[in-house]
């Protein structure tokens, strides 16, 4: 098969999402390799939610063995115990990556948005529609953390394969990556 496999985290403190892609070589292609979401409101303390993250992000990351991992910012918010909480997940799912010494990159809600839809503001209905459109899966019946964290995911593959650093000039990029372009409406 080869190429780079990306695991996607939607970090939650009550469900968070996992999506994991293969960039295959040569077609230029994403093949969709696993996806679902860690499902945590069983456990009433914090510190078995953590526990339990922990445990599942290792045991993804040792049977998957992602190149790298992506992971949506934790957006702001004015409950500041949920921002706790939130943040606390997600940085017990990046220390399990840390571990394994895969390199993380983290991705603002907008960007994600923008990448996968087109549209920042893009509702979580579009972003799963527009999921299940590139990976040829039906996301009716996925929980959104499940596919916004395969949105993380091709986010990260997006902004990896059509990054215009990696050219030397915009007209160059433009001409090496033609599908990477969108037209204005």
């Amino acid at each position: 098969m080869g190429g780079r496999i990306i695991l996607g985290i939607d970090p939650g403190s009550v469900r968070m999402g996992f999506g994991i892609i293969q960039e295959t070589h040569g077609a230029g292609s994403i093949q969709l390799i696993k996806y679902g979401v860690f499902q945590l409101k069983t456990y009433k303390e914090q510190l078995l939610r953590m526990r339990y993250i922990y445990t599942h992000m290792m045991a993804l990351l040792q049977k998957y063995g992602p190149d790298e991992v992506a992971i949506e910012a934790i957006f702001h918010g004015t409950n500041v115990q949920s921002m706790l909480k939130l943040g606390r997940a997600q940085g017990v799912a990046i220390a399990a990556a840390l571990v394994c010494e895969i390199p993380v990159t983290e991705y603002a809600p907008r960007k994600v948005k923008q990448a996968v839809t087109g549209h920042g503001a893009a509702s979580k209905q579009q972003v799963a529609a527009m999921v299940g459109h590139l990976l040829n899966i039906s996301t009716k019946s996925t929980l959104f953390d499940a596919s916004d964290a395969l949105a993380v995911a091709l986010c990260h593959s997006q902004q990896r394969l059509c990054s215009p650093t990696k050219s030397r000039c915009w007209s160059q990029f433009v001409a090496d990556h033609p599908n990477c372009m969108v037209s204005a409406p």
